[in-house]
């Protein structure tokens, strides 16, 4: 590069070739000497923050370890469909709201016809409970599985249809001791 080309470079740039004010070079070495000064007081504190510091850390690694054996055996306990998603929430909230209005209106058609019917039916349900809070471990350990959240929803309905075919079969029962005594009036 020629020294044109040096030259042309620096050109266009406005360069601040002005002389500082009075007392401008003992400022600066009040400042700078300031400034070292300083340093050795945050030096010290900074000495005794590191050794809090890495106890707070190590503290804090160790919860959170502890925090995953010993949760994993809760989230097992509480694992279920309103734990996956607000929509599996609704569901299982929409399932079990059903399944307590059809087990009520179950239990208010007992008589000595239907005891036996209902006796079977809520032992039934019984199993499928059990099933169920099988399942719902396996959710834990599967880690949120579709598999397992099908089967859940299938548990589910399982309960719901053995419900309503026992509603159903009771409902038969009535009609056919109706028809029975309408039929033998005297």
């Amino acid at each position: 590069m020629k020294n044109n080309d040096f030259d042309s470079i620096f050109e266009g740039l406005d360069f601040d070739i002005q002389e500082p004010h009075s007392g401008h070079r003992e400022r600066f070495f009040k400042k700078l000497d300031r400034q070292q000064e300083q340093p050795v007081e945050k030096g010290r504190v900074r000495k005794l923050w590191l050794p809090a510091m890495g106890i707070a850390a190590s503290f804090l690694v160790a919860f959170l370890l502890l925090g995953e054996v010993f949760g994993t055996n809760l989230n097992a306990k509480s694992a279920d469909l309103a734990s996956i998603s607000p929509e599996m929430k609704q569901t299982q909230e929409f399932y079990t709201g059903l399944i307590s209005r059809e087990l009520n209106a179950l239990k208010a058609e007992k008589s000595p016809e239907t005891e036996a019917i209902i006796n079977d039916a809520l032992t039934q349900m019984e199993k499928l409970e059990s099933e169920y809070e099988s399942l719902k471990k396996d959710l834990a350990d599967s880690g949120k599985d579709n598999r397992v959240i099908h089967a859940m929803i299938q548990n589910f309905q399982q309960r719901i249809d053995l419900l309503n075919n026992v509603l159903s079969q009771i409902e038969n029962i009535k009609t056919l001791k109706t028809q029975n005594h309408e039929s033998n009036i005297i």
